[in-house]
């Protein structure tokens, strides 16, 4: 029972303002609390299981350089969906092929997102410290401490979203998810410049942001046309 509350309490403050609990405050926005509940636990219940079982060893065999640059696109594709907005009549004809992807797109998002994050390396510290024997245990307990911050995370998205004004919501999600996804960028265009070759890596950050900004730009208009 120690064991369980160690692990627990220090995944749990770990992931306190981490970036992953932001960023489910910004899926909020895009999508219902039980789909972002089943994506979230699915993806923390398969990295954890990774982390304390394998011993970090999707982390070792994966490049960091390529795990920064698949979270970076995630979350640069998450913010220009989300800066175009939901048009509510989309919403009820496609209703039902969304509710059956989100899931799906909220684990992959949280899962590219938390790969290699500090809350991960807790689990292996935990898992490499206490041994197979009580790796249920750790496993356990480090899913649940992360699940327990980042449904604070949630509830606080869903607040926000009830008591903001319309396309606030929309609007802040946009700036955590763009916010995110280049600085993530930048991490994994270093460790490439690092790691496998040297790179211009201002010029290509600037060129991404760009081509980013550009897209996003079509989206914007048409949403504040369909506003006005």
């Amino acid at each position: 029972m120690l064991l369980f509350l160690k692990v627990f309490l220090t995944e749990f403050i770990a992931e306190m303002g981490d970036k992953t609990q932001l960023m489910l405050i910004a899926l909020t926005s895009k999508y219902k609390l039980r789909d972002i509940i089943l994506g979230t636990a699915a993806a923390i219940l398969v990295l954890n299981g990774l982390a304390v079982l394998a011993g970090g060893f999707v982390s070792e065999f994966i490049p960091d350089w390529l795990i920064k640059v698949i979270a970076a696109f995630a979350f640069l594709y998450f913010a220009a969906s989300t800066i175009a907005g939901d048009d509510d009549d989309e919403e009820e004809e496609g209703g039902r092929s969304k509710i059956k992807f989100a899931p799906l797109a909220v684990f992959c998002t949280f899962f590219v997102a938390e790969l290699g994050d500090k809350t991960q390396l807790t689990a292996i510290t935990f898992g490499a410290n206490e041994g197979m024997n009580v790796a249920v245990i750790v496993w356990i307990a480090c899913s649940l401490g992360l699940f327990a911050a980042d449904i604070l995370g949630m509830l606080a998205g869903y607040l926000l979203k009830s008591k903001t004004p319309e396309g606030l919501l929309n609007t802040l999600a946009f700036g955590i998810f763009s916010v995110f996804g280049v600085y993530t960028l930048f991490q994994g265009l270093k460790l490439i410049s690092t790691d496998v070759c040297p790179i211009p890596m201002l010029p290509v950050l600037v060129a991404a942001s760009a081509v980013f900004v550009a897209i996003c730009v079509r989206p914007f208009i048409r949403r504040e046309k369909k506003a006005k």
